[in-house]
C-alpha cells in the first residue's frame, strides 16, 4: 500500500512538471526511478496513465481520471500533516488527564481551572479513579498520582510536583475521651481508620523528628473505607484516628475539626508526582499542562510539608 501511495505522489509529479526528469529534479531521485514507479503502477493496474512522445507528455483518459485521485490523496495527506503539526505544536485536540478524586476535585481542577478557560481549543477528559491506570491501554496524557517512591519503567516519565507528609489525626472529642497518646507505642490502644486503597495502612514506621528514633506500630481497626471523604467524616465523628496526607486534611487541620496526633513523629513522606508516557517529542499541550500543575503545587503554602520536589 505504501508503494502504491508513493508511486501515486510520483505520478502526480510528472504530470504537474510534464516531463519525467522535471519530476526527478522535484523528488531527488533518477529519471529512471520516476520511470520504473510509473511503469509500476500501469502494469498493477492494468491501464496505460501516459501518453509518451519525444516532445511531451499527455494523459489518457484513465490517466486524467486517475490524476484528480491522486490529488485528492496528495491534498488529504497535506491536511493530515497539518493536523498532526496544530496537535503538536498548538493547545487544540484532546488532553486525557487521569487522578484521583480527591486530589481532582481539590488540587488538580483548580490547578488547571484557568488554564483549561484560557485554551477553548482543547477538549480536556477527566478520568477519575482510585485505582492507577493504564496510560496506554486508556490513552491517558497525564495522570497525577500520590507514591511513596518514584518508579520509572522503561515507558513511563514522572515529573515530582510536589512532596507531601502523612499524618494521623482526630477529632477533639475523641482525643479528649480516649486514653492519652505520647508515644507511637500508645496507638495500640486505639482504632485505626484506614483508607483501604493504600496497602498495610496499619503498619506503621514513626521517626522522631529531632531524636531520629524509628518506632514500627501495628494498629487495630473495625472501620474502613476506601474514599478519603469517608474517612475525614468517620474521623470527625470520633470513630476513630485516620492515617491520611496532609493534602487532604489542611483545611480541618486549621479550623481545628482535627487534630494532629504525634506532631513530632513523622511518618514517610510521599511524593505527588505527574506521569506521562515517554515520547521523542511530547506534544506542546502536555508540556503546558505540567507547567501549570508545577506553578499550581509550587505556589501552595510553605512549611514542612510543601516542598516543592526537585
Amino acid at each position: 500500500m505504501l508503494d502504491q501511495l508513493r508511486s501515486m505522489g510520483v505520478f502526480a509529479c510528472v504530470v504537474e512538471k510534464s516531463s519525467f526528469s522535471g519530476a526527478a529534479r522535484d523528488l531527488g531521485i533518477t529519471t529512471s526511478a520516476v520511470s520504473q514507479q510509473i511503469r509500476s503502477l500501469e502494469q498493477e493496474m492494468e491501464v496505460t496513465l501516459l501518453h509518451r512522445s519525444t516532445r511531451k507528455l499527455s494523459l489518457t483518459e484513465a490517466g486524467q481520471a486517475f490524476f484528480h485521485s491522486c490529488q485528492e490523496m496528495l491534498a488529504a495527506a497535506e491536511r493530515g500533516k497539518i493536523r498532526i503539526n496544530e496537535l503538536r505544536d498548538d493547545l487544540v485536540g484532546e488532553l486525557r488527564i487521569a487522578t484521583t478524586p480527591e486530589l481532582g476535585a481539590t488540587h488538580v481542577v483548580p490547578a488547571l481551572s484557568h488554564w483549561i478557560s484560557a485554551h477553548r481549543g482543547l477538549t480536556v477528559h477527566f478520568e477519575v479513579e482510585n485505582q492507577f491506570v493504564d496510560l496506554i491501554q486508556e490513552r491517558i496524557d497525564i495522570a497525577v498520582r500520590m507514591c511513596s517512591r518514584v518508579d520509572e519503567s522503561n515507558h513511563l516519565s514522572c515529573l515530582p510536583l510536589a512532596r507531601v507528609d502523612q499524618v494521623l489525626v482526630a477529632s477533639p472529642s475523641y482525643l479528649n475521651q480516649n486514653a492519652v497518646i505520647s508515644r507511637p507505642e500508645d496507638l495500640a490502644q486505639h482504632d485505626l481508620i484506614p483508607v483501604n486503597i493504600v496497602k498495610n495502612q496499619q503498619m506503621m514506621t514513626f521517626e522522631h523528628s529531632t531524636s531520629r528514633e524509628l518506632v514500627n506500630v501495628s494498629m487495630e481497626n473495625r472501620l474502613q473505607t476506601n474514599n478519603v471523604y469517608v474517612a475525614k467524616s468517620l474521623c470527625q465523628n470520633g470513630h476513630g484516628i485516620a492515617r491520611l496526607l496532609y493534602l487532604d486534611v489542611q483545611k480541618e487541620l486549621m479550623n481545628g475539626t482535627l487534630v494532629e496526633v504525634l506532631p513530632e513523629w513523622k511518618l514517610p513522606a510521599y511524593t505527588l508526582n505527574a506521569m506521562t508516557l515517554k515520547r521523542e517529542q511530547q506534544p506542546m499541550k502536555i508540556h503546558r499542562c505540567l507547567d501549570a500543575l508545577k506553578q499550581y503545587f509550587s505556589q501552595l503554602p510553605g512549611g514542612r510539608v510543601f516542598q516543592e520536589a526537585s
